[in-house]
This record gives C-alpha cells, structure tokens and sequence, in this order.
C-alpha cells in the first residue's frame, strides 16, 4: 500500500466515522459538529482524488456555510441545556435503522454491478478558470444578490430565534 491509498483510507475513516457521529449522537450540538467534520473530510478526498474544483465547493458551502449556518441554528434555538436536548425517538431509531440498510444495499448493488475497472480516470480540462470568470464578470449582480439574501436570511433567523425580550 502506497502513502497515497494510506491517506485514502484514513480520510475516509475520519469522514465516515464523523457521519457516524452524526446519526448516533444523542447531543445534537456535538451532532452538527460531526457534520462539519464529515463535510471537511469530504473536501479533504476530493482533494486528493484530483476534484479541486467539488473540494473548494465543498469546503466553501459545506463546510462553512452551512455548517456554521447549522452549528448557530443549533445554538440560537436550544433555551435550555444543550446536553439534555435530543432528537431521537424510540421509533425514530428503527426507522432511521431500516432505511439506512436498504441505502447501503442499493449502494453496494450500484457498486457491485458498475462498469469501473479502477484505472485512472481521463482528466478535463481545468475549467474553474471559466467558472470564475462568469460568476464574477457576467454574472456578478446575481452572484451579489444570492450573498445578500443570505445575509438577510440569517440575521432574519436571528431575530425570530431571540424572541421578543420582555
């Protein structure tokens, strides 16, 4: 094994290991914390498997904002103790058990029955250039607009989450 498929694999564990942590964590801070280390590993793999441009998305949307964006609904909903809140019901589990073995089924059918050989993929040319150039030159009023509405969102999720203060 190469130091390349060593990392492979240690990316993997750390980011399949984080989703883990996800669904069984009964603490649902520690949840989206977990998110967000599930979201960076993935970044980290499409880092090495050669996708600069799906780990810069990654890591810009993914993991920071919407993790942040979940990590501060988590903390501005919670009024109580954030170690007493959970949101897992009895039958929930089962549920979330069930549907979780018939995905990994129809993932290892997809994966059993695919056409890859495991060579290397042919590489596209390196369009992030382009993508740049569109989304801060043609489209840079839209590309503006769509970062304002999200401002606008959060600090409006803000205000509705404090309440009024009497």
């Amino acid at each position: 094994m190469n130091a390349e498929t060593g990392v492979f694999y240690g990316l993997a564990t750390l980011t399949v290991g984080a989703a883990l942590g996800v669904v069984f964590s009964s603490n649902i801070v520690r949840a989206a914390f977990c998110l967000a280390a599930s979201f960076l590993g993935m970044a980290a793999l499409f880092f090495l498997l050669g996708a600069q441009f799906l780990g810069l998305v990654q890591l810009m949307v993914y993991a920071g904002a919407v993790s942040v964006l979940v990590i501060f609904a988590v903390m501005l909903v919670i009024k109580d103790d954030a170690r007493r809140s959970s949101p897992f019901h009895p039958v929930s589990k089962w549920w979330g058990a069930v549907i979780s073995v018939l995905l990994a089924g129809a993932l290892g059918r997809a994966i059993w029955h695919s056409s890859y050989s495991g060579g290397k993929l042919a590489r596209e040319p390196d369009r992030v250039g382009q993508l740049a150039k569109m989304l801060l030159g043609d489209y840079v009023v839209a590309f503006e607009v769509a970062a304002v509405l999200l401002l606008v969102a959060v600090v409006g999720a803000i205000i509705l989450a404090k309440g009024e203060e009497t």
